[in-house]
């Protein structure tokens, strides 16, 4: 379960209950910005390896496992949005010594939203990529199936367990996104996520934490109304397709539209929620945006 992009280094910093794990990408270039980006809710720190590798070290990357993940399983909770933007801020005071550029894809994108708007002294511009921008819940389905709807098959993954990593591979390549996904950055991502010994190992994400942190950004006022505290200082991408590579996506230009945000809102087009960041095309736009953000 070694496999780690050769750039990357491994950080610890200290957060209430231990230690979040974090992978710093440095930057090749003399004053270079910082960007600290943060993953979605079954992410993990190598879900940003394919933007690391589009920046080419003209920024320095530093990517959290957040709490209940990953590197950073072991830290207990409570869990929830609030929780995380708190771990980021210190993190940010731990490992920077100016504000520093904030990236969130998907979850990640709310709790940027939620971190920026309760600390704004510790963040210049926040980029929120296919998340952040929520709607009241589709016609017919309860609160309590909600997580289920959006995220479907993904959740199955947290009762079961793979033989080692040519099998937990084998289970993604079924995934509808799997051949629009980066092959290097998959792998990277797929070896952080498993932990345990084979033949009975298992994904690296804790089970409470993924409910609680659904449900609030689901159904969370607070996480709703964090995008709208940021007025000028952000900027939405979206996929064109969705989490299952299905045409419709989280978003569509009508409903972002009548959101009446205040942001700039652009497309990426022939993406879906994964490949935006993970993907090739997808990675690109994103670090591009990530340095223009940042000043870089």
């Amino acid at each position: 379960m070694s496999v780690e992009s050769p750039l990357a280094e491994e950080l610890a910093v200290p957060v209430p209950g231990g230690s979040l794990a974090v992978l710093r990408w440095p930057a090749a270039v003399p004053g270079a910005p910082t960007v600290l980006a943060v993953h979605g809710i079954m992410g993990n720190a190598q879900s940003w390896a394919v933007v690391a590798r589009q920046l080419a070290g003209r920024a320095t990357l530093l990517a959290p496992d957040l709490r209940g993940r990953a590197g950073s399983a072991a830290l207990p909770g409570p869990y929830g949005l609030a929780r995380h933007a708190a771990d980021l801020a210190l993190l940010v005071r731990q490992l920077a010594d100016k504000p520093v550029q904030l990236t969130g894809h998907s979850m990640g994108a709310w709790i940027s939203a939620l971190a920026a708007a309760a600390e704004p002294e510790l963040f210049t511009r926040v980029l929120l990529v296919d998340g952040a921008v929520s709607f009241p819940l589709p016609p017919g389905v309860a609160e309590e199936d909600v997580l289920a709807a959006v995220l479907g098959p993904a959740l199955d993954r947290l009762a079961m367990t793979f033989a080692d990593l040519a099998d937990y591979r084998a289970y993604w390549a079924r995934h509808p996104v799997w051949p629009s996904l980066d092959g290097t950055g998959r792998e990277l991502f797929l070896a952080r996520d498993l932990v345990g010994a084979e033949p009975e190992l298992r994904t690296a994400c804790v089970p409470e934490a993924i409910e609680t942190d659904g449900a609030q950004v689901l159904l969370d006022p607070e996480a709703a109304a964090a995008i709208r505290r940021l007025g000028g200082r952000a900027e939405l991408l979206w996929a064109e397709r969705g989490l299952q590579d299905q045409p419709q996506g989280l978003y569509d230009a009508e409903r972002l539209a009548g959101a009446g945000l205040e942001l700039v809102i652009d497309q990426v087009a022939d993406s879906n929620h994964y490949s935006i960041v993970m993907g090739a095309a997808g990675a690109a736009v994103v670090a591009e945006r990530m340095l223009a953000t940042a000043g870089g």
